[in-house]
């Protein structure tokens, strides 16, 4: 049989896409490119399932193991993937010639396919469905970011090879919204290569979405490391030597990409320290790729890189002892005490327990007896002992394995039921202030009684919260309660300490107080709302996030500055840190994959042919080396709006919107974050119709984007229906707290499923589906979020990273619930939380490793929870599913047409 390549018309040619598994259509002439095959005299392709009468054609798949090779993320932009590239991923993509990719949904809504009856041919994977569902893909695409940097042979041509030189114009094609669905795969197409306008006419919003230390997965490249300590910088702006700077005066002078100062080429540049020999220049690493890291000389440190230290407050109150907390995180930290960094062996740890009392334990070398001091005057919180509480982890490893044993034992008859977080914070400040490198970890659980009122921040307002919910006032539920956690994290930050919390409660607790801990400190908080370690799904999650974090390499007593060409300004910064000068981020500890987002303002016109970001990160390795890492981009500038357009990232704006709604919500009320979104999308759509439409100005029957932006609209509807900013007088504060955090830190493979989650029906997935292929598990297509794809006997994955849920539709042939949950039939199934049963039989172990993919394939600790979602099971967990699907109308939110029908009015009105 011929393959697609081999039947294309004249002026065309076939490409395999291994991110996608698809042929991409490229026609020569103008370098357009498209998913849907090519025909003769302008015939598009109908998207029916089956031609009346013809066969359906066979798909083949190879099975053959192997994991993507080669992937590494950028630094910038918001158009990372939403799911691992290791998962049906290929080679990166090349920053080559510009072109925009166009899926196919333009001409035909594919979604809205009529559906055939089909039986399964013998031989062939179970499918447990009447109507077939269309095959419209044969896997989801999820597309590699680009490298570092690419490698150049020498400067002469490195402008030509990044883009910078001889630009290929983009080609733009405009959407009408009205009538394109939203397709999911569109999520996972490559962005395209910024241009940026030399203003803001756009009214697109400028930002960097940026990660600066992105954890490595398997194919990943390590950043390149230069250890000869010669750094070149430019003495005027302070600009680290990068791939788009010039060398002049016979390559002894360079030219600042930035200011273009002319810089003397350093003495040892070109010369190899490990071979004691000339070396050759355009080898080096900072040459040649956009993202490196120096090891620091001496004159970057103030003191020798301190050792980390890990202390751990664990609350130990009856609530938390009867819960199954501390008996979970005292078992968790002694199996993951291998894990913890610890390279040059002078990590050290110390716990500290509290209820109404602190209680210290003292380590003697030498014994592995821990000795427990009591201090219960805690309105002047001191130290009982001087040494012994901070020990070294490999000296005394036998000691803290011994404690953590006998936590559980102390405190299990223990009846208080108070709850002295303030104080514990306190105590393990004053333990590490000699010792000025930190990771702090809190395991904390509030009660519903406390003492040290002044510590206790939700006494307040508690009773408050009912009148409140819903109101112009609830923004006040987000902010701090009381001055004392943020004042006592701004002296952590000074004092480089980090503090990650880990917070589990049945009640309120002020999530959004307890927050500003990790939020000025770098750190990050995590939420268990109504934990019980007697269900094993809720002390594997915690045990598994909280694992992963203390496995998690870290930078340590960091500090980040952004750099940008003249005409650009830093106007705000969003993310966890403390802002220590107007461009100065201090981060005690940066965590993997956490990211961050910097709002750019234009000042000037910019007239250059091309501007640069530079970041850099001055910062300690968990093993005790100084560094700096490098991360350079430069981009082209345009004074053609139509490139402008054709060149956003749908994905980095959704990232921004994000941030900058959280931001406002705090600053102002929820409702002015909504508005700030809404209107701010409308500008978009306003701009580009005056500008780019032949229409102009005035009413139109449609609403036009450019393709690259068409899933932009859902995006928002899916933040404005996100938990941390969503209208409603339901949400519990701490859920929106929580969600919040979760906005303003997540990097964008993370943050876009928690907007436009991913929907799978695993009924009739295609045989592939849940099996071994080339780059691992295969998944299933996924659907768009409505639901009108909901069938009554079929089986759906609903997940945005968070939380999983397994929809079981009320008459699901008792084959499907057999397989997959070993029960008769559907009135025996029950709905909740679950850990779903790897069975003897095929349907259930793909399904398995579909779930089992999906909480591998993202960086991030977090591990989401299952829920079996019955069709008509308790109407709380029904609607909680059901709210997933941000197409549909829910309670006073609009469905996606309804969205797009108030824009389109807005739109038209000007």
């Amino acid at each position: 049989m011929a393959t697609p390549a081999q039947q294309l018309p004249q002026g065309w040619e076939a490409e395999w896409d291994a991110n996608n598994q698809r042929y991409l259509f490229i026609e020569t002439a103008t370098g357009r490119t498209q998913w849907e095959p090519p025909v003769d005299q302008g015939i598009q392709p109908q998207y029916s399932e089956n031609a009346p009468g013809a066969a359906e054609q066979p798909v083949h798949h190879g099975k053959r193991r192997q994991y993507a090779a080669g992937q590494t993320q950028a630094y910038y932009g918001g158009g990372e993937s939403s799911l691992d590239p290791g998962y049906l991923a290929g080679t990166a993509a090349q920053p080559g010639g510009a072109q925009l990719f166009t899926p196919g949904l333009v001409g035909e809504n594919q979604f809205a396919s009529q559906q055939t009856q089909a039986a399964p041919a013998p031989g062939q994977a179970p499918q447990y469905y009447a109507p077939a569902e269309p095959e419209y893909i044969n896997a989801p695409g999820f597309q590699q970011q680009p490298a570092y940097g690419q490698p150049v042979d020498n400067l002469a041509n490195q402008f030509g090879q990044m883009g910078l030189a001889g630009q290929k114009q983009f080609q733009l094609y405009t959407t009408n919204l009205l009538t394109s669905p939203p397709d999911p795969r569109d999520l996972h197409i490559p962005p395209p290569e910024i241009r940026l306008p030399p203003n803001a006419s756009a009214k697109i919003p400028l930002a960097l979405i940026l990660t600066p230390y992105r954890s490595l997965k398997e194919g990943d490249e390590p950043v390149p490391v230069i250890t000869d300590t010669v750094i070149a910088r430019c003495r005027r702006c302070r600009t680290y030597i990068n791939p788009y700077v010039q060398f002049i005066d016979g390559g002894n002078r360079w030219r600042c990409c930035m200011c273009n100062m002319t810089n003397e080429v350093p003495q040892l540049f070109d010369w190899d320290q490990v071979r004691n020999q000339p070396g050759d220049r355009w080898a080096r690493a900072e040459l040649n790729h956009s993202v490196v890291e120096f090891v620091a000389p001496t004159e970057y440190m103030v003191r020798p890189p301190q050792p980390a230290v890990y202390i751990f407050l664990i609350d130990v109150s009856n609530a938390a002892v009867s819960t199954g907390m501390v008996a979970t995180a005292t078992r968790t930290i002694k199996e993951n005490l291998e894990r913890i960094p610890d390279e040059d062996g002078r990590t050290k740890v110390a716990i500290i327990c509290f209820d109404v009392s602190l209680y210290f334990f003292s380590l003697p070398q030498g014994t592995t007896e821990p000795t427990m001091l009591v201090v219960s005057d805690i309105d002047d919180v001191f130290l009982p002992k001087p040494n012994d509480l901070l020990v070294n982890l490999a000296e005394s490893r036998e000691s803290v394995e011994n404690l953590l044993d006998k936590i559980g034992n102390m405190f299990q008859d223990n009846h208080i039921i108070g709850s002295a977080l303030g104080p514990a914070l306190q105590a393990g400040f004053k333990l590490m202030v000699s010792v000025i490198t930190v990771r702090l970890s809190v395991a904390k659980l509030w009660s519903c009684r406390r003492v040290c009122p002044a510590l206790v921040p939700e006494r307040s307002r508690t009773g408050k919260i009912p009148k409140i919910l819903g109101t112009s006032k609830e923004s006040g539920l987000l902010q701090a309660a009381v001055p004392f956690y943020k004042t006592f994290a701004i002296e952590c930050s000074r004092a480089q300490v980090s503090v990650d919390m880990f917070l589990f409660s049945a009640s309120y607790q002020d999530v959004a107080t307890l927050a500003c801990l990790p939020h000025y400190t770098s750190g990050q908080t995590y939420y268990y709302p109504a934990f019980n370690a007697v269900r094993s799904e809720d002390a594997i999650k915690f045990a598994h996030e909280f694992g992963e974090v203390l496995a998690m390499p870290i930078m340590l007593e960091a500090v980040m500055r952004v750099r940008a060409s003249r005409g650009l300004r830093m106007s705000s910064f969003h993310g966890n840190f403390f802002v220590r000068s107007t461009d100065l981020l201090a981060m005690p500890a940066v965590p993997q994959d956490q990211s961050y987002a910097i709002e750019i303002q234009i000042e000037e016109t910019i007239s250059t042919p091309f501007v640069v970001f530079q970041t850099a990160v001055l910062h300690t390795t968990c093993y005790g080396e100084r560094r700096i890492r490098v991360v350079t981009q430069a981009l082209p500038t345009t004074s053609s709006l139509s490139e402008v357009f054709a060149s956003a990232d749908q994905v980095a704006i959704a990232t921004f919107f994000a941030n900058k709604a959280v931001e406002r919500s705090l600053t102002h009320k929820l409702e002015d974050s909504r508005d700030f979104i809404h209107k701010t999308l409308i500008d978009i759509l306003i701009a580009y119709k005056t500008s780019m439409t032949s229409g102009g100005a005035g009413a139109s029957g449609q609403l036009a984007i450019s393709d690259n932006m068409k899933m932009l609209p859902v995006l928002v509807l899916g933040l404005l229906k996100n938990v941390g900013i969503r209208q409603s007088t339901q949400i519990p504060p701490d859920l929106r707290a929580y969600a919040q955090a979760l906005l303003t830190s997540m990097p964008s493979q993370l943050l876009i499923p928690y907007l436009y989650p991913t929907f799978y029906a695993l009924h009739n997935m295609p045989p592939e589906a849940g099996t071994i292929g080339e780059h691992g598990v295969v998944l299933p297509p996924p659907l768009p979020l409505t639901s009108e794809r909901l069938e009554r006997h079929g089986l759906y994955l609903i997940e945005d990273g968070q939380t999983m849920f397994l929809w079981v539709g009320r008459d699901a042939v008792e084959a499907l619930v057999r397989d997959v949950f070993d029960l008769p039939g559907y009135e025996t199934l029950r709905g909740g939380k679950t850990t779903l049963r790897v069975l003897d039989n095929p349907f259930s172990e793909r399904i398995n490793a579909i779930i089992q993919k999906i909480r591998e394939m993202r960086r991030g600790p977090y591990y989401p929870h299952l829920y079996i979602v019955k069709e008509d099971g308790e109407p709380p967990l029904r609607l909680w599913a059901l709210s997933a699907l941000i197409q549909d109308r829910a309670d006073v939110l609009p469905s996606y047409q309804q969205f797009l029908s108030t824009l389109r009015e807005k739109v038209s009105s000007t």
